[in-house]
């Protein structure tokens, strides 16, 4: 799942960065609000945490400006303010969570988990698809009963497929949610890091929807009866 960090502050930047990553999303980042509107008005994000007090262009009317271009992404505002009037403010302009500085970690990333749950439509932290589960808060994957050990962007890969599970997804979408703006879109990896889930997994869940994409499916589901 790929976030945008949008914090001007920048060893709170450095900070939620760094446990957003080990977390095993991936982090673009802005450190203004007019490099952050950019991002977000030209990339695809899964959810952002924007700051509400952000120079070159406040936080409040980079969310108005995105929710009036029509992007739907959750978005969780960050800010030092703590007035009634403030959350209003940010909620108004098309928030979608809102938490006060100064936080503690473990809190927002289990706000950020909770924000991609309602977006996918997961109601809880495991996702299941026939034997295999995996818990977004632990990072751990388990196959019958077994706990199995992936890469980051495997485990990215496999996490993005299950968040959207029964759903054909592009190869052009995986390279979009899985990597920043920076990484070489025109390169094989999907292909190299689909054919390493399907060994580690050991079941016939990742389908190669010939032409459109990969579906991820309990095994002896196919495409046409999803």
């Amino acid at each position: 799942m790929r976030l945008l960090l949008v914090e001007d502050e920048k060893d709170l930047n450095r900070q939620i960065f760094t446990a957003l990553t080990d977390a095993g999303y991936v982090v673009d980042r802005a450190y203004d609000g007019e490099n952050g509107h950019f991002l977000g008005d030209t990339e695809p994000y899964d959810a952002v945490i924007l700051d509400i007090g952000l120079p070159k262009m406040d936080g409040i009317t980079v969310l108005e400006k995105w929710r009036r271009d029509g992007k739907a992404f959750p978005v969780l505002i960050l800010t030092a303010r703590d007035r009634w009037s403030d959350k209003v403010q940010g909620f108004d302009a098309g928030a979608d969570d809102y938490v006060p500085k100064p936080f503690h970690m473990e809190e927002l990333l289990a706000r950020i988990r909770a924000l991609l749950r309602r977006s996918t439509g997961h109601s809880t932290n495991e996702l299941s698809c026939g034997a295999v589960t995996l818990d977004t808060k632990s990072s751990k994957v388990v196959v019958s009963g077994e706990c199995i050990k992936l890469t980051s962007h495997e485990y990215r890969l496999l996490s993005y497929l299950m968040h959207h599970q029964g759903r054909v997804v592009s190869r052009t979408e995986l390279v979009e949610h899985m990597y920043d703006q920076d990484f070489d879109r025109d390169s094989n990896t999907i292909e190299v890091f689909i054919g390493r889930l399907r060994k580690k997994l050991g079941l016939d869940i990742i389908q190669t929807i010939r032409g459109l994409g990969y579906l991820i499916a309990p095994a002896g589901v196919s495409a046409l009866q999803s």
